[in-house]
């Protein structure tokens, strides 16, 4: 099944934290890369003024993996916690690492806290300028645009720099 995953960190080395979680991905029983985004230094949004300078660097992964969802979900928790993640009350808190599933094939999922396509997908462009850098004609579930099309109707907002395509 094809999955995308978005990729973000804004603690120690960013750009290690994207490449070790991405070779650990990739070391997940019957996962392949199918594309890999450039990566990006994004503005952090909606965070406490104390952790405005902690700029982001995000990335998409697109990957075919042969797991079912809940699985899929529960292996890359795992991945998070291994690399030092924390989960806490204040959703924006910095993190070395942070590993959104964007979409899972064609399913659509709202239940027991998980949410397929990512419910914030649309609105954020540090999700959707790499991604529409891999998949500029993907229509995820439940939309009638293509990823280039609704972020080319996104609103002038936060900062999206390219930063390096090779990682």
């Amino acid at each position: 099944m094809e999955t995308g995953l978005s990729l973000g960190s804004n603690l120690g080395d960013r750009q290690a934290n994207l490449v070790d979680a991405r070779d650990r991905i990739l070391g997940l029983p019957g996962t392949r890369l199918l594309a890999q985004s450039p990566l990006y230094e994004t503005e952090p949004i909606g965070v406490k003024p104390e952790y405005q300078q902690l700029d982001f660097l995000n990335a998409v992964l697109i990957l075919d993996t042969q797991a079912e969802v809940h699985k899929w979900f529960d292996w890359l928790r795992a991945i998070e916690t291994e690399m030092g993640r924390l989960r806490s009350l204040d959703r924006y808190a910095p993190r070395g690492i942070d590993v959104d599933v964007i979409y899972f094939g064609s399913l659509r999922i709202e239940s027991g806290g998980l949410f397929v396509p990512h419910r914030q997908w649309k609105k954020r462009r540090f999700v959707l300028q790499p991604l529409a850098d891999v998949r500029p004609d993907l229509m995820l579930p439940g939309e009638t645009r293509t990823v280039r099309q609704v972020l080319d109707a996104l609103p002038p907002g936060e900062a999206v720099n390219l930063l390096t395509r090779d990682w």
